[in-house]
C-alpha cells in the first residue's frame, strides 16, 4: 500500500517504481524526476460528500495520466478541526507535515480554472512554508472543450462525436459563468472567445457573485439578437456555491449546464500545471539517471544472455 492511502502519513515523494518486463511493458514518465516534490490539490472549500468526489476522481485521472505523480488533497479548515477521522487534510496541514518528515516542499495546484479569492491566503500560506503555488488552471483550450460538453449534455449545444465542433445549436448564445468578482470573469472571457469558436454564437462571461452581472450578460445577448441564451458554468464545482447557479438560473430564466466537474481535461490539466512547476532537471541529474536506467536494462538483459549461452546452438 501507498504511503498516500495511508491516514496521517507523511507525503510521499517520487521514487524508483519497479520495471515491468516484456518488450511490450510501458515506459515509465520521464517528466517526474526521482525525488520530485509531491502534488497537494488545494481546494477552495471544506471537506464534504460533493467536493470529496469531486477532487477524489481528479486526483484518480491525474494518477492515471502520470503513474509516477504522488498527490494529496489540501482543503480549507472547518472550524479549526481536521476532516471525518482525521482523514482529510487542510494545505497547511500537509505543509507542515512534509517539513516535519524532511521531505521536499509540495507544489501546491489551486483547484480553480481562474482568480478567486481564496489565492490571496494561500500564497501567503505558501510564502511561510517555502512551497510553490502554480498558476490557475485557466484560462485554457481544454477548458473550452469541458464547457462545450456539458452544454451538449444538457441538450443546449451539439457537437460532433470525434472532434468536438458543433454541428448544431439549441443555444444561440452563452454566459460563461464564474466565481471570482469581476477579474474572474474578465479572465474567464478569454475561455469564451475559445468557446464561441466552438459553438459559432456569441459567448460573453458574467461573474456569479457580483450582483446583476449574469442578467447583465443575458440582456446584452438578448439586445444583440439571441432569443435563446445558455448558462455555462465555468466552475470546477467546490470553489462555487450551488445556490449561486440555481439562483441565476431562475432569474434569469435560462437553462443552465452543470459545472465541469470532475471531466478528463479537468485532471490533464492539473497534472500539466504541477509538470510545469517542477524544477529542471539539471545535465548531471540526467546523466545520472541515463546511467542508472542503462544499468537497470543490463542487469535485466544479462540474466536473459546467459540464459540462452547455456541453450547452444540448434542442431538441424
Amino acid at each position: 500500500m501507498s504511503t498516500a492511502a495511508i491516514p496521517g502519513a507523511p507525503l510521499p515523494v517520487r521514487t524508483p517504481g519497479s520495471r515491468a518486463r516484456g518488450r511490450h511493458r510501458r515506459p515509465e514518465r520521464p517528466e517526474i524526476p526521482t525525488g520530485s516534490p509531491a502534488l497537494v490539490l488545494a481546494v477552495p472549500a471544506t471537506a464534504g460528500p460533493e467536493s470529496r468526489s469531486v477532487v477524489e476522481e481528479l486526483l484518480s485521472i491525474v494518477r492515471s495520466e502520470h503513474t509516477g505523480v504522488q498527490a494529496a488533497v489540501g482543503y480549507l479548515p472547518a472550524d479549526g478541526a481536521e476532516g471525518e477521522d482525521g482523514d482529510d487534510r487542510t494545505v497547511a496541514e500537509l505543509l507542515a507535515m512534509a517539513a516535519e518528515a524532511g521531505q521536499p516542499t509540495p507544489v501546491v495546484v489551486p483547484l480553480v480554472p481562474g482568480p478567486h479569492g481564496f489565492l490571496t491566503e494561500l500564497h501567503a500560506l505558501a510564502a511561510e512554508h517555502g512551497a510553490t503555488v502554480t498558476d490557475t488552471l485557466g484560462p485554457h483550450p481544454l477548458l473550452a472543450e469541458a464547457v462545450h460538453v456539458r452544454l451538449s449534455e444538457a441538450g443546449l449545444a451539439r457537437a460532433d462525436r470525434a472532434r468536438l465542433f458543433a454541428i448544431a445549436t439549441a443555444a444561440d448564445g452563452v454566459v460563461l459563468t464564474t466565481v471570482g468578482g469581476e477579474d474572474a470573469a474578465a479572465a474567464a472571457g478569454i475561455t469564451g472567445v475559445l468557446l464561441a469558436a466552438r459553438l459559432a454564437i456569441p459567448v460573453v462571461a458574467a461573474a456569479l457573485d457580483v450582483p446583476g452581472s449574469v442578467a447583465g450578460a443575458v440582456n446584452h445577448l438578448k439586445e444583440t439578437g439571441a432569443q435563446r441564451p445558455a448558462l455555462a458554468p465555468l466552475v470546477i464545482g467546490p470553489e462555487a456555491d450551488s445556490e449561486l447557479l440555481a439562483t441565476a438560473a431562475e432569474e434569469t430564466g435560462c437553462p443552465s449546464a452543470a459545472p465541469l466537474g470532475a471531466y478528463p481535461t479537468v485532471g490533464q490539466l492539473i497534472a500539466s500545471t504541477y509538470l510545469a512547476a517542477l524544477p529542471t532537471p539539471s545535465a548531471e541529474e540526467l546523466a545520472r539517471a541515463e546511467a542508472e536506467a542503462a544499468a537497470a536494462a543490463g542487469a535485466e538483459e544479462g540474466p536473459r544472455g546467459a540464459h540462452a549461452a547455456t541453450q547452444g546452438p540448434l542442431e538441424g
